[in-house]
C-alpha cells in the first residue's frame, strides 16, 4: 500500500462516503458538507469558515452540477485567498454500491480511482510528515468541567467566547471544532 498523502489544510467532500475513500489516500481532516446540508448547517458553516482562517481549505465535490452548486457555495461565503479547489476528471460510470447511475452518469468521488485521487492530490502534498494530533475525547470535556459537571454550562460558555466559537455548540459540535481547530496544548491554555 502506498503511503499518504500529507495535506496541510482540511478537505471538504460531500459525504460520508467520500470521506471513508479520501480517508485512505490522504492525511488530512476530511469534512462532509451532508451534500446540501451545508446550505442550512450554521455549525457547520462557521466551523469551516474558521478552520479556511488558519491555512485555507481544499473543496473537492463531484464533477456533476450539484458539485458544481455545492463548490459556487463557497465562494460566495469564503475568502478566494482561503479556497483551492480540486477537481475531479468527469469519468462516466456507477458506483458500486448504487443501483442506478447519477442523473448525470457521472462517477463521484468515491467511485474515483484511487490512482486517480492521488494524481490529483500529489500537487498539493505538504513537505514531510504530518504527525498524528492528539484528539480531544469528550471524557476529556467531562474530565476538564465543560459537560456533564454542576457548572459546566457556565464553565463551557466562558470557554466557547474565549476560543471565539458560537455559544449554541452541541457537545458534538464543540469536540470537533476544538480537534479541528486546536492542538491538545492550545486547549489547555485556553482552559486556563
Amino acid at each position: 500500500m502506498e503511503n499518504k498523502i500529507n495535506l496541510d489544510r482540511p478537505v471538504i467532500v460531500e459525504g460520508r462516503y467520500d470521506k471513508n475513500k479520501l480517508s485512505s489516500i490522504i492525511n488530512a481532516e476530511i469534512i462532509t458538507t451532508n451534500g446540501f446540508g451545508i446550505f442550512r448547517e450554521n455549525e457547520k458553516k462557521l466551523l469551516i469558515r474558521r478552520l479556511a482562517e488558519k491555512n485555507g481549505i481544499f473543496v473537492l465535490t463531484d464533477s456533476d452540477s450539484a458539485g458544481l452548486l455545492i463548490r459556487n457555495y463557497f465562494n460566495s461565503i469564503l475568502p478566494k485567498n482561503k479556497l483551492t479547489h480540486i477537481y475531479i476528471p468527469e469519468i462516466k460510470g456507477k458506483e458500486k454500491r448504487k443501483k442506478a447511475e447519477s442523473k448525470e452518469g457521472l462517477l463521484g468521488v468515491e467511485g474515483i480511482s484511487a490512482e486517480v485521487l492521488r494524481n490529483v492530490f500529489a500537487p498539493f502534498a505538504a513537505e514531510g510528515s504530518c504527525p498524528e494530533k492528539q484528539k480531544l475525547k469528550k471524557s476529556d470535556l467531562y474530565a476538564d468541567g465543560l459537560l456533564g459537571t454542576d457548572g459546566s454550562a457556565k464553565r463551557r460558555a466562558e470557554f466557547l467566547k474565549k476560543a471565539g466559537l458560537p455559544s449554541n455548540l452541541s457537545s458534538n459540535a464543540l469536540l470537533e471544532a476544538i480537534n479541528l481547530l486546536y492542538s491538545f496544548d492550545e486547549y489547555k491554555e485556553l482552559l486556563k
